[in-house]
């Protein structure tokens, strides 16, 4: 277990109510690592998928020991480093005999691993062998579209899970497309393309594909749905806050609110002598007229 210290500091304070719940989240972050052993493959694998996200994602270079997925208490090292970097996705490499060129892709609820889907990575391609373009590159925070293709994606059930993993890899202006085609019930073939607008005569533009990659096929091994009590926890959703009555939002000018006033009967207010402005007027009137008898008296 981590000991939960408490904030001493305002810039502390600050920090945890970042990664405080919202009812609005923000950006997910992914957090991508090695495992103990790895290959080139794998390093290009992780390489490009750091590329794609590397405005919400965290790299580790060193090589972790005590890393064991689908293993009890080999999962702990992953909760404390979603936990110090603040990340809900992680992308875990390792490469063995048993399991060449294996991908684990897990997400996690409240910093604790949530679903576990293991990948073996095929017939891989990276982003520097493809030759197109430049402008056509992926912006920095631009948001992909998914497509999945396959009917194995409504009936298998791991395929199933891995569509609901992949999807959280998503980012934030789409110009770019992955392209997800269920082959076999076990394996996805999966490409990176960019998405080129050309005239069609008509005011809605006609769309090309051109592969900038990576692609590669992922090969379904294991997986793990998540506890039905986590589940059920992590889709608990917050009270919506009561609306205030003649009060809006503008994201200019912020929060906005109407006051109404009823009607003043002028004609029914009672009036009285103790006005300042009268009072004001009477002194001055005195003083004047003090001024003038001195004036008399006194005639120089």
């Amino acid at each position: 277990m981590v000991a939960i210290r408490v904030p001493r500091t305002k810039r502390a304070k600050r920090e945890l109510l970042k990664q405080a719940p919202k009812i609005v989240e923000n950006g997910k972050k992914t957090l991508i690592l090695h495992g103990t052993k790895t290959s080139a493959v794998l390093n290009s694998v992780l390489a490009d998928l750091f590329h794609l996200k590397r405005d919400n994602a965290v790299k580790f270079s060193k090589k972790n020991d005590s890393i064991r997925p689908f293993e009890s208490g080999g999962e702990t090292s992953l909760e404390f480093f979603s936990l110090k970097t603040d990340c809900s996705l992680i992308v875990y490499g390792s490469h063995s005999k048993k399991r060449p060129n294996n991908l684990v892709l897990a997400r996690t609820y409240d910093h604790h691993i949530y679903d576990l889907v293991e990948v073996g990575v095929e017939n891989y391609k990276s982003i520097e062998s493809y030759v197109y373009d430049k402008k056509l590159s992926p912006k920095l925070g631009s948001k992909p579209f998914f497509a999945f293709i396959g009917e194995h994606f409504e009936s298998v059930e791991e395929l199933k899970h891995l569509k609901e993993v992949v999807e959280n890899l998503n980012l934030a202006g789409v110009d770019r497309i992955f392209v997800c085609t269920a082959i076999s019930p076990t394996t996805v073939y999966m490409m990176h393309c960019a998405l080129r607008l050309k005239r069609s005569g008509t005011s809605i533009p006609r769309m090309e594909l051109v592969e900038v990659g990576p692609s590669m096929d992922l090969v379904v091994r294991r997986h793990r749905h998540p506890v039905e009590g986590l589940k059920k926890e992590a889709m608990r959703t917050a009270d919506h806050a009561k609306k205030m009555k003649n009060v809006t939002k503008d994201p200019v000018q912020g929060k906005l609110g109407k006051v109404y006033i009823p009607d003043q009967q002028i004609a029914k207010m009672s009036l009285t002598n103790d006005v300042k402005g009268l009072k004001r007027e009477c002194r001055e009137a005195k003083k004047n007229k003090d001024h003038s008898k001195k004036q008399k008296i006194n005639p120089e």
